[in-house]
């Protein structure tokens, strides 16, 4: 579920908690992690809080709690593939997301869609060569192109109807327009399901959750990977 920085820093945290009980500054993760800058870091510590392991208390400098460990402490985090379900289709828009059931009336020509791992995971999409199993869903829930799936780890997207544990449906794109919610590939490295705007010659990525803060990066540090077109949620 996360990349190797982030569970390396992680566990360096939860390390000097239990030495200590005291985290770490962030000079001492930097450190620990051979990273240049503190904006690294920060951007850890914000992908960690997003998929639910952290949690920073407020009021509080340096106040880092360890919420959860990953299901396998001590082996090399690994891409996590999805599991069956049966499901509800809940179509995407801009602001909250409209249930829609899938029922008898729908279309009777069902299509695959590859379930290529989950969103919170931080492993590029383009690295994912085999995916772990397809889903069938009615060719009105998605639109032209080419589609892919990805489960959803964690509360970021809440507010925008996106829960954790749902599926989305996304469809392949390089760009996206402003207010879109999408797929983008952070430097490389983590992906992450946010809605973007552009801001001068900035572009933000903004949580639908106001627990989490909007994130700020250069143009040529995050790549669209697709829009989403729907979701599919188990009960």
């Amino acid at each position: 579920m996360l990349t190797r920085k982030q569970h390396e820093l992680l566990m360096f945290i939860h390390q000097r908690l239990k030495e200590s009980g005291v985290p770490p500054s962030f000079d001492e993760m930097k450190d620990a992690l051979d990273l240049r800058s503190k904006s690294g870091i920060h951007r850890l510590i914000t992908a960690l809080e997003e998929r639910g392991f952290i949690r920073r208390l407020p009021h509080r400098a340096r106040a880092l709690e360890v919420v959860r460990l990953p299901d396998s402490v001590g082996r090399s985090p690994a891409v996590t593939r999805g599991q069956g379900f049966s499901p509800s289709v809940i179509e995407g828009s801009l602001g909250k997301v409209p249930v829609r059931s899938v029922g008898a009336d729908d279309d009777n020509q069902l299509v695959s869609v590859p379930v290529m791992g989950r969103i919170a995971a931080g492993t590029p999409i383009s690295a994912i060569q085999n995916h772990s199993h397809t889903i069938a869903v009615p060719p009105s829930f998605l639109s032209t192109g080419e589609h892919f799936a990805l489960e959803v780890r964690g509360d970021s997207m809440v507010d925008a109807g996106i829960l954790d544990g749902d599926t989305v449906l996304i469809r392949k794109a390089p760009n996206a327009d402003n207010g879109d919610i999408v797929v983008a590939l952070i430097e490389d490295e983590e992906a992450t399901l946010k809605r973007l705007r552009r801001k001068g010659a900035s572009i933000a990525l903004e949580a639908a959750n106001p627990a989490y803060e909007t994130r700020i990066f250069r143009p040529e540090q995050v790549a669209v990977q697709g829009k989403l077109v729907g979701l599919i949620r188990r009960y």
